[in-house]
């Protein structure tokens, strides 16, 4: 008999990180990321592409990527005006994902510094919205592992 898959309705959003792949041609954002818990969850889900689409990251440049979306490396600290920027897409851009996943209350982990918070306030007070599990620490893999293992991620 075989494992269950991961639990429905459940979605990993990470901050960027500082530290990126030198790259002269657009990278997966999964690949690009080099900080935070980046490497430790790129190393859980190689050999499981079936999750990758439940892995997003909030990014100071492009807002909200997917773990595939292709994207160069780029310099770039979030500040309070580039969230307010930002906000509204990052926000549409999540409740897109979120009802993608067809499973209300959604479960999201959420592994980023407090200024990417900011980027879900609105989704944070919708009536539906998800049930959050931040860890503000971007390299608390610790944490972070043990809410997938609950979640039956590979």
């Amino acid at each position: 008999m075989s494992a269950p898959g991961p639990l429905p309705g459940t979605l990993v959003i990470a901050g960027c990180s500082r530290r990126k792949t030198a790259a002269a041609a657009p990278m997966p954002a999964l690949d690009l990321y080099q900080g935070g818990i980046v490497p430790q969850l790129r190393g859980r889900l190689a050999g499981h592409p079936q999750v990758l689409e439940r892995v997003w990251f909030l990014s100071a440049e492009h807002g909200f990527l997917g773990s595939r979306t292709r994207v160069m490396p780029y310099e770039r600290a979030l500040t309070d005006a580039r969230a307010r920027l930002l906000r509204p897409a990052v926000c549409a851009a999540v409740r897109e994902r979120l009802d993608a996943l067809g499973h209300r209350p959604a479960q999201i982990l959420l592994v980023a510094e407090p200024a990417y918070l900011s980027l879900l306030a609105d989704v944070l007070g919708d009536e539906d919205r998800p049930r959050i599990r931040w860890i503000s620490e971007p390299r608390g893999w610790d944490e972070a592992a043990a809410v997938l293992d609950d979640w039956n991620w590979p």
